[in-house]
């Protein structure tokens, strides 16, 4: 049995975050573990609240884990601040953590800032570098690095400039791209692009959430960071278009819809 563990936020509403992570990870046939950053009040409609978890609490959970089931892939996303930052560095480097992927994110799909301001210099330069695979979407990208991408040449000289600021192979996401959904992958040599058209639905939350959590599980299976993406990319392409329609705003994605829908019982 792999093992993945997920570090990143709490979503009540079950649709993103820990609750997303731990949906995809079993939908792949893996054993997920978690360790919580935050707290969060929120629904389809947006974040209502955010209770970041103490540093101090946060590195218990993470040393449970790594002293007694040790992850196989470990996915990183919603992280508060600076301590938490520390923390997690600071223990995946003791515990030689493997496979490590990193969903970007900052602020919410309703816009609410998941990061405090201060910290965005600090995750740059010690949280980045530990990923072996990155997914930042175009708007994080641009905040990343500085710059407006728009063009297709601006993706490539993005995912091309992660490469000269950070190791790890990076995974451009184009969902934002309201013409296609083209994604761009780059590992420091080979640049590939996915390219997928846009499904025009109103269920993509916890979509940034549940491709990185993907990808770690490739990677615990011990597929390529390219065989990866790949199977990352058409589980959610898969998960978006069965069209699971619940809540009143941006509903979730159907994490489980491979399963056979004969086979249960209610």
């Amino acid at each position: 049995m792999k093992t993945v563990l997920t570090i990143a936020g709490s979503d009540c509403s079950g649709g993103a975050g820990i609750q997303a992570d731990l949906k995809t990870i079993t939908s792949w046939g893996l054993y997920g573990e978690s360790a919580i950053t935050a707290l969060t009040a929120q629904n389809t409609m947006g974040v209502a609240d955010v209770l970041p978890i103490s540093p101090e609490f946060l590195e218990k959970q993470l040393e449970c884990v790594f002293t007694d089931i040790v992850p196989d892939a470990v996915k990183i996303g919603m992280v508060t601040g600076i301590a938490q930052m520390q923390v997690i560095r600071e223990c995946l480097l003791r515990y030689e953590a493997q496979h490590v992927v990193i969903d970007t994110v900052m602020v919410s799909t309703s816009g609410r800032h998941l990061m405090e301001l201060d910290a965005r210099d600090y995750y740059k330069k010690n949280i980045l570098p530990l990923a072996e695979v990155y997914t930042p979407n175009l708007p994080e990208a641009e905040e990343l690095l500085k710059t407006s991408i728009k063009t297709r040449e601006e993706r490539v000289a993005a995912v091309r400039e992660f490469a000269l600021q950070y190791k790890g192979t990076v995974f451009l996401k184009g969902g934002h791209d309201e013409s296609c959904a083209d994604d761009l992958f780059f590992d420091g040599e080979e640049l590939a692009w996915y390219v997928a058209p846009h499904i025009v639905s109103g269920n993509t939350h916890g979509t940034g959430c549940t491709l990185s959590a993907a990808i770690a599980c490739g990677l615990a299976l011990g597929m390529s960071a390219k065989d990866s993406v790949g199977e990352a990319k058409e589980y959610v392409t898969g998960a978006i278009a069965d069209g699971m329609d619940l809540g009143k705003g941006n509903g979730p994605l159907n994490h489980m819809y491979r399963m056979d829908r004969r086979q249960r019982r209610f």
